[in-house]
């Protein structure tokens, strides 16, 4: 989740002064696959950590419940936001291919 509140917005003057440049990574230092990629990343450890928590609970071995069910509610929160950037930007794709020039 650090990845996402480090995410800082950007004007579309900015997006412009980067094409003008060339290149979409403009002087933010990260470029917007490698923000997914990290992104992701996060999500996927999330969700192996909600899995060791889940087979914790069922084999019994479980040492503090309420951290369990944190970590459990953290990777389908996560999940949950991670299909909705992706339907976000199939629509924006969808739109984009839409468009004519």
């Amino acid at each position: 989740m650090s990845e996402i509140a480090a995410i800082q917005p950007i004007s579309t003057a900015d997006l412009f002064k980067a094409k003008s440049t060339g290149g979409a990574q403009g002087n933010y230092g990260v470029d917007f696959a490698e923000q997914l990629k990290a992104a992701m990343g996060n999500v996927n450890q999330m969700q192996l950590e909600g899995d060791q928590a889940m087979s914790d609970i069922a084999t019994g071995s479980v040492k503090d419940l309420h951290q369990a069910a944190i970590a459990i509610d953290k990777a389908e929160i996560s999940m949950k936001l991670m299909l909705e950037v992706r339907n976000k930007a199939m629509n924006a794709y969808k739109e984009i291919t839409r468009t004519q020039m």
